[in-house]
């Protein structure tokens, strides 16, 4: 029996890599058209169908820490149920879902499934958007002027990568809730509906930067986030970090899943010699703690955001931000906002902060860390959201 050579195994493992990632994609599939049930303890005084991250509540394993949505979906949920709700629970990707159930109190649905589920609940039902990002026109709008700006920049064509399709969403619904600040807020205003504003949560906790070394720190940066890099920013920031060579930045990021980015960065992210390009980092991890110790501030120039999830990570490790509005954090106070999305006004923002006093950065840097948490935690957003949802309930009697 001959043995395969080097081109053979090669396309075995691209075989069996394609046969693992098909899978795992069925397997997903199949579990978001599943349909979970929660009941209240004693009677039961009303239903709410409830269309978000069903995973969450199909096992008792840790929730994953890749993203605030997955605690947040659970405890929008576990909301209605400590209230006496019983709660159907349906994914935001199950399109083909339909209702068995008629005459619900509530239903509370990302964008991707309001309009279409908003017939089947009857319409005495109160429809709540919850809405995790800015509108998707803004949104979509946002990331298409960046792309363009950039091939006017460099020459260079990249596809968008967090395109979202066009819903009425808001228009189908009563009121929503929002993760980000009066940013995310403004691009729904137009359609005069309540807007309920709820602080979105971080991942984690982390150690107040008391003993940090602003002295050894104040000439290093951080840039994170997850995929999406043209929409976020990272070309810029890389941009105007290549001119500012007596300075560091440490990207953390999924740079594999962007290969074309990194192509058109290449010289940025593996040829200047102040540019660290790192993997994804878990900011739940220690690992996270070592590298928030070593910078400064995070840039994070976003063309649009419901609430800056990665940036509130940073708040809470004491690191300085560095925003366009479109981030939608707020950091009055303690943090940077660029007049204008720029590589120059990027290369301005962060020279004015190596320039400052230590003192000053350290006081930057705790009231960031002061203000993330009181008002960025679990206990806030279950707060938040709770006194919405008895606000409602009131409301419909």
């Amino acid at each position: 029996m001959a043995l395969i050579g080097p081109r053979g195994r090669r396309a075995l493992r691209l075989a069996r890599r394609f046969y693992d990632e098909q899978r795992a994609l069925f397997e997903y599939a199949a579990r978001s058209r599943r349909s979970v049930t929660l009941e209240p303890r004693g009677r039961s005084q009303g239903t709410v169908l409830f269309s978000y991250l069903l995973e969450p509540l199909l096992s008792d394993d840790p929730l994953p820490t890749s993203h605030t949505n997955f605690w947040e979906s659970h405890q929008i949920a576990r909301t209605f149920v400590e209230l006496g709700f019983t709660v159907d629970v349906v994914s935001f990707q199950n399109h083909a879902y339909v209702t068995r159930r008629r005459g619900y109190d509530f239903l509370v649905s990302l964008r991707t499934n309001l309009e279409r589920l908003a017939p089947q609940v009857g319409d005495g039902c109160v429809k709540v958007l919850h809405a995790d990002v800015a509108h998707v026109l803004f949104h979509n709008a946002a990331e298409a002027n960046r792309l363009l700006a950039l091939q006017q920049r460099r020459g260079v064509t990249l596809p968008p990568r967090r395109y979202s399709p066009p819903n009425l969403a808001i228009e189908h619904a009563h009121c929503a809730t929002v993760n980000g600040n009066e940013f995310t807020m403004s691009t729904y205003a137009y359609a005069g509906k309540p807007l309920h504003r709820v602080h979105k949560s971080a991942l984690s906790l982390h150690p107040h930067p008391g003993e940090k070394d602003f002295e050894a720190s104040r000439r290093r940066f951080l840039w994170l986030s997850s995929a999406g890099f043209v929409h976020k920013g990272l070309d810029l920031v890389l941009e105007a970090f290549a001119g500012l060579p007596e300075l560091e930045l440490v990207v953390a990021a999924p740079l594999d899943a962007e290969t074309d980015f990194v192509a058109a960065f290449e010289h940025e992210l593996r040829e200047c010699p102040n540019i660290r390009a790192l993997g994804w980092v878990d900011v739940a991890s220690p690992d996270f703690d070592r590298l928030a110790s070593t910078c400064v501030g995070v840039v994070y120039p976003s063309s649009s955001e419901g609430g800056g999830g990665s940036v509130l990570d940073c708040l809470h490790a004491g690191m300085i931000p560095i925003l366009t509005r479109e981030a939608s954090v707020d950091i009055d106070g303690f943090g940077t906002l660029l007049p204008a999305a720029g590589v120059d006004h990027v290369r301005d923002a962060v020279c004015a902060v190596v320039e400052a006093p230590a003192v000053e950065l350290r006081e930057r840097s705790e009231a960031a860390w002061t203000f993330a948490r009181e008002n960025h935690t679990r206990e806030r957003f279950a707060s938040d959201y709770g006194a919405i949802v008895e606000q409602l309930v009131d409301e419909r009697g």
